[in-house]
């Protein structure tokens, strides 16, 4: 089978550009090519926004699926045979030790990068306008149909499948048993499907609502990275990477694009919070389609997104994961974003500590909600987007320091995190016994905190068995209010130490009702009141007590509650709350958050069809019936993080190690 690349435009489309600026415009054309798709599930999408399945034929591949099941046929990479593996209703995945070889049938042209051609896509001042390359491959009927042959036929009629001609000719019927969706799960996956936005005939994302009666969208009628990436889990769940795939490389074309507010321009490296596809006219009657993204310049606030760039490596690495497409991974532009925003996050700069510093309003609570300075979720996410690199980085002369840099920051990070944002009895009550004014590097109150600052309604709030991560820390200040966000994607990603990670998971169970309660899950706990509501949001009318993000509950905060309680063996959990969710989202009209102390009421502003409210919910709802695919989307305790220092590498002497005290923090 012959593999080629094709740039150039398009005759069978029009013509395609990304608009840079609506005041002085400078357009450029986006290269078109037939794209092939390693998720399994080719799908065309029509004006409707529905689409059809349909079978994909690739490197020996024959993959058929339908709705929540399916048949994957693997080739041994051991002895060259093929094998097929059929499962009940919880389908099937490629285990992670088969998974890792699938890098071995990569359609990129480039499937391994090398300095050269690294340093071919740097210029002296920045980095030069890539053109979007996708790969295809060659239709050739001969070929296709000598692998076909070989291979055999797949036949699905809904209740076993048939395998013809199958390791020594011998042929096989599997009977399935196929879970019926319910009501709401295909109202819900249609309600998905309506939301796909496209982009010269192919799809691109999904708008972060769709509400047929919501005259004035504002900014909601666009694709938003951080909201797009449960949208994007669902579709790779399924089996649908198409999407994804497309999502990931626009993206990246629009991240080296100039955006200045007030004539000031943020850090290369940066990626849009999101993007719009706009219809211009041409001459001569002509139409084409622009992409127009948005980096914070029309944002409420003027806040460029800090969180966007570690969303878009985080669901690169779970395409990877899902789908088996590391080609992409490995692609020179795509390396390339990679290396830009770890570039822009590992900048050196005047901040002492490890975690990043940023200001209100960078991800998603993207309001004034006094989260200034090192907020818990960008530094859950951080790490993650950190861990994702690190596994996807090629090592090269090129990349090898910035490796480096990454195990340094990764060290240090969890440390910090582990040290001295978690907060328990036993750390509650030695803060309330600090000494203050302490001057060395043997302090133990290192950040002058003063006991005052433990609000009342910690002291009788905390249980006895568990604790959290708190929401920030700073010079005198501690923010003891619990940011889920946060807690739930440093269990995901480890962050936190196996026996913190089981400690927050007790924390929710023991508040239920606090942290849950009629819809999950609070994104912040407790709410702003009274004078703290005044000065600290600026009397934010969106932001008002236990509502938006002053204590609002948020559906799309289900899959990750999922996805950590799955890690974690707490499917229980999981399960409770996805049933609750599942009593009202459908007869709300999938609202994007609730409000009151309990979630009982549908916002008072909220959008309703809320894109990532449904994804969410069929997010959950399919890791559930799928442990082996969400066990590829968490990341497991790095004990060699433990064991390195960059401590060792100086020789001043004025550094003292701590990675005795890392260390016996892992109990398991």
């Amino acid at each position: 089978m012959n593999t080629i690349s094709i740039i150039g435009n398009s005759t069978m489309k029009p013509s395609c550009r990304f608009l840079i600026s609506a005041k002085n415009p400078v357009f450029f054309k986006r290269h078109h090519s037939l794209t092939s798709n390693l998720s399994g599930n080719q799908f065309n999408f029509y004006k409707t926004k529905q689409f059809l399945t349909c079978p994909f034929r690739i490197l020996g591949f024959k993959t058929i699926f339908n709705e929540s099941r399916k048949s994957f046929c693997v080739p041994n990479i051991s002895s060259g045979q093929s094998r097929l593996i059929a499962r009940d209703s919880r389908a099937v995945s490629v285990v992670a030790s088969v998974a890792s070889q699938f890098r071995e049938f990569s359609t990129s042209v480039e499937t391994r990068v090398n300095d050269k051609n690294f340093e071919r896509i740097f210029v002296q001042n920045g980095i030069s306008v890539k053109p979007l390359v996708v790969e295809r491959i060659d239709k050739d009927e001969n070929v296709l149909g000598d692998e076909e042959s070989r291979l055999g036929v797949l036949v699905d009629d809904g209740e076993s499948v048939n395998r013809e001609d199958l390791d020594g000719g011998q042929g096989v019927e599997i009977v399935i048993t196929k879970r019926e969706e319910s009501d709401i799960e295909k109202e819900a996956w249609k309600l998905l499907n309506d939301a796909v936005v496209m982009y010269c005939g192919s799809p691109v994302g999904t708008v972060a609502a769709n509400d047929p009666g919501d005259k004035m969208p504002l900014n909601y009628d666009q694709v938003f990275v951080r909201d797009f990436v449960p949208s994007a889990l669902a579709f790779l769940l399924r089996g649908e990477g198409e999407i994804v795939k497309n999502f990931l490389l626009h993206a990246l074309q629009l991240q080296s694009w100039e955006k200045t507010v007030d004539c000031y321009s943020p850090g290369q490296g940066l990626m849009p919070a999101s993007f719009k596809v706009r219809t211009v006219p041409l001459d001569d009657n002509k139409l084409e389609e622009v992409l127009d993204p948005d980096f914070g310049e029309s944002a409420i606030g003027r806040v460029a997104p800090v969180d966007s760039g570690l969303w878009w490596i985080i669901l690169l690495r779970a395409y990877g994961k899902l789908t088996g497409d590391y080609a992409l991974q490995e692609r020179v532009d795509v390396q390339t974003g990679i290396k830009l925003i770890l570039n822009l996050c590992l900048a050196d700069g005047f901040d002492m500590f490890p975690s990043l510093l940023v200001t209100d309003g960078s991800c998603m609570i993207d309001r004034r909600m006094g989260i200034h300075g090192h907020p818990l979720e960008i530094q859950a996410l951080f790490y993650s987007a950190l861990r994702s690199s690190r596994e996807m980085l090629v090592v090269n002369d090129g990349s090898k320091n910035l490796v480096r840099a990454i195990n340094n920051r990764l060290s240090a990070l969890s440390f910090h995190i582990r040290e001295y944002y978690w907060v328990d009895m036993r750390k509650i009550n030695e803060i309330y016994r600090y000494k203050t004014e302490e001057y060395s590097t043997e302090a133990t109150n290192k950040f002058n905190i003063y006991p005052e600052q433990i609000p009342s309604w910690l002291m009788d709030w905390i249980p006895e068995e568990g604790g959290y991560l708190i929401g920030n820390l700073q010079p005198a200040h501690m923010d003891f209010r619990f940011f889920t966000l946060g807690n739930l994607w440093s269990v995901v990603s480890s962050l936190g130490t196996p026996k913190q990670n089981e400690a927050i998971l007790n924390v929710i169970e023991s508040k239920w009702d606090d942290l849950v309660g009629n819809m999950p899950l609070k994104i912040c706990y407790p709410a702003l009141e009274s004078e703290d509501w005044r000065i600290i949001t600026g009397s934010d009318p969106k932001n008002t007590p236990w509502s938006y993000h002053n204590g609002g509950s948020w559906p799309t905060l289900l899959w990750q509650f999922t996805l950590a309680c799955m890690k974690m063996d707490r499917m229980e959990l999981a399960k409770k709350a996805i049933a609750l969710a599942e009593k009202r989202l459908q007869v709300d009209h999938w609202p994007e958050y609730y409000d009151t102390r309990s979630g009982k009421f549908i916002g008072k502003q909220s959008r309703l069809y809320q894109t990532w409210t449904v994804a969410g919910f069929l997010t959950s709802k399919v890791l559930l019936e799928n442990p082996e695919k969400a066990s590829l989307l968490f990341w497991d305790e790095d004990y060699d993080l433990l064991e390195f220092c960059v401590c060792g590498l100086n020789t001043s002497g004025r550094k003292r190690c701590s990675r005795v005290a890392a260390r016996s923090q892992i109990l398991v």
